[in-house]
């Protein structure tokens, strides 16, 4: 018996120690195996930057607890690469869209400058025609900013019924400077009096956009229109203009963001038609390319009529044209 009890003894001191570290490195493999999906997630975390919040974090085994834990990073990634992506969109939209009225400011300036001797009264028109323009300024900014939470489902717009007819003269009023700087005529020719329902400010941002591209892309010289009309079941804006047409390789992409088709387009910034798209989609309506080709190409904007009344006050008129007189202060502008 007491061999056997010192054989145990020496048994003991000597697996002791054999057995902790079988034990110790078994528990360390396991313990590395278990954490390495943390030590990888861990790696590939520390190259995710705002440049790449595209990138998402590998996930193992979905069902277990670190694939989880992966699946929750990676829907966090995915939110903060939408609102990385919505404010570099909103800042793109707002200096694309400041362009257009702060060179109709200055051009509204340097007219007044180089025409001569003005009386009081001139000068005032001229000048108060300057701060309105500041006034729409601010207003825009307010609904851009309106118009990008909407595209994020957080906005909301104002509901009003626009005349589209003063609306189409107010954009002729606003951007005639600039068609005259390029010997163009800028005309809208309405029939009876349609109207649709939808934000205001929005709603002629939109229409300027197309009628700004119109003046761009018409030669010297050429014409763009703006035709108003309505049916008993919608109401339509036409821009049209003597330009080039565009190509039918861009015409699936020409409302693509930040998509410029040719050279010529290359100035731009291809934000102008996207945004256009944009705001009419956001306020019920459609925006399409009715034609294009070689004798110029036709925008159309069309609004779903939204009551009887409305219908009633559109019943056929004799046509008419308006157009502002591109010499005329830009201080009578409606």
């Amino acid at each position: 018996m007491t061999a056997q009890m010192r054989d145990l003894a020496v048994m003991l001191v000597l697996g002791l120690p054999v057995a902790v570290a079988v034990a110790g490195i078994g528990g360390y493999a396991l313990a590395r195996r278990a954490l390495a999906p943390i030590e990888r997630m861990t790696e590939h975390a520390r190259t995710i930057t705002a440049e790449r919040l595209h990138d998402r974090l590998p996930v193992g085994n979905p069902d277990d607890e670190m694939g989880r834990l992966a699946a929750v990073f990676n829907a966090t990634l995915r939110r903060l690469e939408q609102s990385f992506e919505q404010m570099r969109r909103f800042t793109a939209d707002v200096s694309h869209q400041l362009r257009t009225p702060l060179t109709a400011i200055r051009s509204v300036g340097e007219v007044g400058l180089r025409t001569g001797h003005r009386d009081e009264s001139s000068y005032r028109a001229i000048i108060g025609s300057m701060l309105e323009e500041t006034d729409r300024l601010a207003v825009l900014v307010d609904r851009l900013l309106t118009l990008s939470r909407a595209e994020m489902g957080q906005g909301t717009f104002a509901r009003d019924t626009v005349n589209l007819t003063e609306l189409a003269e107010d954009v002729v009023g606003h951007l005639g400077v600039l068609a005259e700087e390029k010997g163009q005529s800028l005309t809208v020719d309405a029939t009876g009096a349609p109207t649709a329902v939808a934000d205001r400010v929005v709603l002629r941002q939109a229409l300027i956009n197309l009628v700004d591209n119109a003046i761009k892309f018409t030669p010297a010289g050429g014409a763009v229109s703006i035709r108003v009309s309505g049916t008993d079941g919608t109401a339509t804006l036409d821009v049209s203009d003597t330009g080039a047409g565009i190509p039918d390789e861009a015409r699936d992409r020409v409302f693509d963001r930040f998509y410029r088709g040719d050279e010529e387009a290359a100035a731009g910034s291809g934000l102008g038609l996207s945004i256009a798209k944009s705001a009419v989609e956001a306020n019920g309506g459609e925006l399409t390319v009715a034609r294009s080709g070689p004798q110029g190409t036709t925008f159309r904007i069309t609004f779903p009529r939204r009551s009887s009344a409305e219908r009633a006050a559109t019943q056929p008129t004799a046509p008419r044209r308006a157009s502002r007189p591109l010499s005329a202060p830009r201080g009578q502008r409606q």
